[in-house]
């Protein structure tokens, strides 16, 4: 099975040049490829897609001598991605179409493990194409066969690389554990025994600071010196609120996976829910998606199933004493749920996880 390790890297100078010579490379074939497939399109646009022949990465080298530089397979994965978004955008236009790299971004590149060529050592990896080995904080050991690292940028300056690894993953032992989870703002996550996760809200917990890291950033004159400082400081602070975030949901996300068999969750339109306005900025900082992408991952290594409730389901206006459908919990000032047929009070939350729960049921 497959899995992604995270390691900080810390390059020397020397180190330092050529990753910035790879990743500017790599953006340049990628905008490149992306402008002229736009310009083979304009002028064919009767022919299949399909059909249509580009150059490759290594075709552009007798032009671009300088490309020989940097390693050939980070510039392969380059034209890999964007072939990715080309036929993804041919297959659903919802997703966009692919759009230019910008410099001011986070820098990334992928390579290959072709012939070992890449290697851990006392704390040191070795990359293609780069003689020395950079050195590398491996907090955690793995075992298994190296498929391919991606080395990134962060715009806060940090490197990092995510090496994928072929490796085999210990399942959790069975149990009859079957748990109905609601997702909502006030309260992160609420399950149907009754136990609440607390939504931390980084985000708003850190405006303050943030707003003012931004307003000094905004004066600071363009170019100078002091511009780059103020840059690297609201860097950092959101990097900060990032990484918060992340690890509040491995923590949620590890719990309910350890502690439970099946997990049933809902179906949240993220992309509709944050055109409310209001609710918008709360929304994108609680993080649905990406939890659900944590518990999605994390059922598959340790043997766990993850059930979608359908979108059309109405966990939150069911009574889950006696299915009686109520239109109170359409207004979200409303916490409480009373069923006017069988009486029953409770939590608006709990009794929406309950009627998740019956879906594993």
């Amino acid at each position: 099975m497959l899995k992604a390790y995270k390691f900080r890297l810390y390059p020397n100078e020397e180190q330092k040049i050529y990753l910035a010579k790879t990743f500017g490379c790599t953006r340049f074939i990628y905008n490149k490829m992306l402008a002229e497939r736009i310009t083979s399109y304009e002028e064919n646009k009767d022919l299949d897609i399909k059909t249509m022949k580009y150059p490759t990465p290594a075709q552009y080298k007798t032009e671009f001598e300088w490309l020989k530089e940097v390693d050939s397979l980070a510039l392969a994965n380059a034209q890999l991605n964007l072939d990715k978004a080309y036929k993804n955008f041919f297959r659903d236009k919802s997703v966009g179409f692919p759009r230019f790299k910008k410099k001011s971004n986070t820098n990334n590149y992928t390579t290959n493990n072709q012939n070992g060529t890449v290697s851990i050592e006392n704390n040191h990896i070795k990359v293609p194409k780069l003689k020395s080995m950079i050195k590398i904080e491996q907090h955690r050991k793995f075992n298994g066969l190296i498929k391919s690292c991606t080395i990134s940028q962060v715009p806060s300056g940090k490197y990092f690389i995510s090496i994928l690894v072929d490796t085999e993953i210990a399942q959790l032992p069975k149990m009859d554990n079957k748990i109905g989870v609601d997702l909502g703002i006030k309260e992160f996550a609420i399950t149907s025994d009754g136990v609440f996760f607390s939504n931390a809200k980084h985000l708003k917990r850190s405006e303050k600071r943030l707003a003012k890291l931004q307003k000094d950033l905004s004066r600071k004159q363009k170019g100078s010196n002091n511009r780059k400082k103020a840059r690297l400081k609201v860097a950092k602070s959101h990097e900060k609120i990032s990484n918060q975030r992340k690890d509040m949901l491995h923590k949620v996300s590890t719990q309910l996976i350890n502690e439970n068999q099946v997990i049933v969750i809902e179906d949240l339109k993220v992309s509709n829910m944050i055109k409310n306005h209001k609710l918008a900025k709360s929304i994108a900082d609680a993080s649905f998606a990406e939890f659900r992408r944590m518990l999605t991952y994390k059922a598959k290594w340790y043997g766990r199933e993850i059930i979608i409730a359908p979108s059309n389901y109405a966990s939150s206006q069911l009574c889950s004493n006696c299915d009686n459908k109520s239109s109170q919990t359409k207004d979200l000032s409303c916490r409480i749920y009373i069923c006017p047929v069988c009486g029953m009070i409770m939590d608006r939350d709990i009794n929406a996880a309950k009627n998740l729960l019956k879906l594993a049921i």
